[in-house]
């Protein structure tokens, strides 16, 4: 074990936490207490927007066609969360009816990478309300201009009320994002040691993000210190850093990488 860890730039890593050392940033963060179970999207990220991650891959239709937004389906009461069906209902009237191509997921898909979708704080003046209004804040990424989306959606009146675009602004990813982050490193040159720390562990070949558990925080370059090469357009681009576990087995240390999700580029920190 001694000898795996100084040999290779992954180092495999026993037990259920690491010591978080390096930058400043780091000092903050600790590893998620069952990374198997983690969705990346961990604390409710606030935009400067007024007001206030569904689960699945689902981008509803695509850019540029306009369709109806859902029945009503279930609804909730009050302050209660959101239902399923208020949450896929809130996702269909918040997506952007853009042109195709005019916005991109994290892959390079049409239309632009959802990240949550969250019940909205009520109006002062509706706080005193028996049945207030039932509004969702929904929040997106769209690769295409590198620009963080939030839409204010009244689930009563089926409208949008308020649209929030900001650029710079970078929100804790979602799972979608940690898991095509795992794959660019694992294509990459820099995942070698990665892919030879995964053999080691299980005797197989590491070819997907599939057999590893990922959760993803953002990193924001130079912000955070010294950012070198083209590192330093993180911040501007989504850039992200990993805790990677292999599923039911060692965590794997990934911490030193980065992968612009932007570019599509790996490179390591120091």
């Amino acid at each position: 074990m001694h000898h795996l860890m100084h040999r290779h730039l992954g180092k495999v890593v026993a037990g259920a936490a690491i010591a978080l050392t390096g930058t400043a940033a780091m000092a903050a963060i600790t590893l998620p207490s069952d990374a198997g179970a983690a969705d990346g999207t961990a604390g409710q990220y606030r935009p400067r927007a007024a007001g206030a991650p569904a689960p699945g891959r689902d981008q509803g239709p695509p850019p540029g066609l306009v369709e109806g937004a859902r029945p009503q389906g279930q609804r909730g009461q009050g302050r209660d969360p959101l239902t399923d069906d208020e949450v896929r209902r809130a996702q269909d009237l918040a997506l952007p009816r853009t042109p195709r191509g005019a916005a991109a997921d994290v892959t390079g898909r049409p239309g632009p990478e959802r990240l949550t979708t969250d019940l909205a704080e009520l109006a002062p003046s509706e706080a005193g309300l028996a049945d207030p209004p039932r509004r969702a804040l929904v929040s997106f990424y769209d690769y295409k201009s590198d620009s963080y989306l939030t839409r204010t959606v009244n689930l009563t009146t089926s409208k949008v009320e308020s649209t929030d675009t900001q650029h710079g602004v970078q929100p804790p990813p979602s799972h979608a994002e940690a898991v095509e982050a795992a794959r660019l490193l694992i294509a990459a040159p820099p995942g070698a040691g990665l892919r030879q720390d995964y053999r080691d562990a299980t005797g197989r070949d590491l070819t997907g993000p599939d057999p590893l558990s990922v959760t993803g925080f953002v990193y924001r370059g130079r912000a955070e210190g010294e950012a070198p090469g083209a590192l330093g357009d993180c911040g501007e681009h989504r850039c992200i850093r990993l805790f990677t576990k292999v599923k039911n087995g060692r965590w794997i240390d990934t911490r030193r990488f980065v992968i612009d999700l932007s570019a599509r580029t790996v490179a390591r920190l120091g």
